[in-house]
């Protein structure tokens, strides 16, 4: 029996396309070793993230395709990423990140910083390089979010970020006591950010999120200043107030030219569940949500579940709607995320298999391949 050649192996992966790049894994480079012996063939795909929420499924695409070929005994698949970081020149500062995004809100109080953390410590269990820079000198949270405490060591005249689940982090919290309060005018603001991304060895990293202050005001036009940023994660929840700051941070982006990857709508709605004594078969009832009554379906073991939008909905549809970028993500209240912020285990390193965790690994899968999309240019095809 005759055994495929590399070509005929390379024309079966030609039927494998990335659904975001809407071009096939072959012409998108992402093959950097195709060998094929004795009937025994070895494939390396590089996706362009480790967070890539389809590798699995191109994986077993690419088993099945190349089995299917006639004279095939063996098949290994390996599937590597490399994170390529923005097209142009290499910044002048932090030049080994591959990527600095600004998470924001335009108001305080959504839960950003929330959001934030557990971005990053679910793209760490993706095996990305991921780091947090606390940019809210007024009011650093990620210290206790993170559970960290003390100050940064020191490697000659660099800081070295503090770190746990993964995650590297800095912030002006390490370095004052925590009853202090930051009294600090723009200038003085804009120095420490330039010093926190010149100053601080972060290393070789694939993602750095900075966690922005309330408002659009001189951290803000600071940051952007200073590096490129690769684009901005919006939070919000659901009230119409919230939308409404948040399109005023949506304006100052667009003023400075950073790009939005997406919105995150947090505390979108409680999840409520339980059990009513004494029905008989299926029936309903209502439930009193302030204002106006739900109708809650009972299952024939007196079951219910249902979501009370407390907040109310559509904010960041709305948003999404208007101004052209997607919703990333949805983050129903949990008292167990409040409880990680509180304690400093992040509720995807906690509650790994809850599902809450599973909807910030899907927003971590969604913001690295917006980022994808947004750095693919045409990559060298394998020949």
């Amino acid at each position: 029996m005759n055994t495929p050649s590399r070509d005929q192996v390379l024309d079966v992966l030609r039927t494998i396309q990335d659904p975001d790049l809407f071009k096939d894994i072959v012409t998108l480079g992402f093959i950097t070793e195709c060998t094929v012996e004795d009937g025994d063939v070895k494939v390396v795909i590089n996706l362009t993230t480790p967070a890539c929420p389809v590798k699995d499924q191109m994986k077993a695409e690419a088993e099945t395709k190349i089995r299917a070929l006639s004279g095939v005994n063996n098949v290994q698949v390996d599937m590597t990423a490399e994170v390529r970081g923005q097209a142009g020149a290499p910044r002048k500062i932090a030049p080994n990140i591959r990527h600095i995004v600004a998470v924001s809100s335009g108001k305080g109080g959504v839960g950003k910083s929330t959001v934030t953390v557990n971005m990053a410590a679910a793209l760490a269990q993706t095996g990305s390089r991921v780091g947090v820079l606390d940019c809210d000198v007024y009011g650093p949270d990620i210290p206790m979010m993170m559970g960290l405490t003390g100050n940064p060591e020191t490697v000659g005249q660099k800081l070295l970020p503090m770190e746990r689940h993964g995650v590297k982090t800095m912030s002006i919290g390490y370095l004052v006591d925590d009853d202090k309060p930051i009294m600090w005018r723009g200038p003085m603001v804009h120095k420490l950010l330039e010093q926190f991304l010149a100053d601080v060895e972060w290393g070789e990293m694939d993602y750095l999120l900075v966690d922005m202050p309330p408002g659009t005001g001189d951290a803000q036009l600071s940051l952007a200043q200073i590096v490129p940023l690769s684009g901005g994660v919006l939070v919000t929840t659901p009230q119409a107030v919230s939308a409404y700051d948040v399109s005023k941070a949506i304006s100052m982006f667009k003023e400075v030219n950073v790009p939005i990857l997406g919105i995150v709508e947090n505390m979108a709605g409680f999840a409520v569940a339980g059990t009513v004594s004494g029905t008989s078969g299926d029936s309903t009832m209502g439930l009193e949500t302030g204002g106006a009554t739900q109708e809650v379906a009972i299952d024939a073991q007196g079951r219910f579940e249902t979501v009370v939008h407390i907040f109310g909905a559509g904010a960041a549809d709305r948003l999404a709607e208007k101004y052209e970028f997607p919703v990333i993500g949805r983050v129903p209240l949990d008292t167990a995320v409040r409880a990680g912020g509180d304690g400093g285990d992040p509720v995807t390193v906690t509650h790994p298999d809850s599902t809450i965790a599973q909807e910030f690994r899907s927003i971590a899968g969604r913001f690295a391949q917006r980022l994808a999309i947004q750095e693919h240019r045409a990559l060298p095809v394998l020949q």
